[in-house]
């Protein structure tokens, strides 16, 4: 019979792992420009290595379970913040009719070229 570890649930879990996984992969993808294709595994990396050897490191079964969160979440989560922003910006602009936002987010994000959407 198989035996599923006793995964026990923290503040560190509920709050703090999924986030710092979301600004670390941040941080790497403007240190080290990764390509839009492998950001993903980026953040799943990351979760799965913050999981293993530091929350979850008495066990690894239970690290890579929560690794696989820690990753997954942090996607999804990025995601969802990323399209919400863009709805609220489109709407507002058309509402108002101006386009005062996305001039001074092409501003704060230093963006050269003409986009759509905002870039990863």
């Amino acid at each position: 019979m198989l035996d599923f570890p006793t995964i026990q649930t923290n503040f560190w879990d509920a709050v703090a792992a999924v986030p710092i996984v979301m600004v670390l992969t941040q941080l790497l993808k403007w240190i080290f420009h990764i390509p839009k294709k492998y950001r993903p595994t980026t953040a799943l990396i990351l979760g799965l290595i913050i999981s293993v050897f530091f929350s979850h490191r008495h066990s690894l079964t239970a690290g890579l379970f929560m690794g696989w969160f820690y990753g997954y979440s942090a996607i999804g989560s990025y995601a969802s913040m990323k399209t919400s922003v863009l709805t609220m910006i489109s709407k507002w602009e058309k509402k108002n009719k101006l386009p005062r936002v996305r001039l001074f987010l092409k501003k704060l994000f230093l963006i050269k070229k003409e986009y759509n959407t905002l870039p990863d």
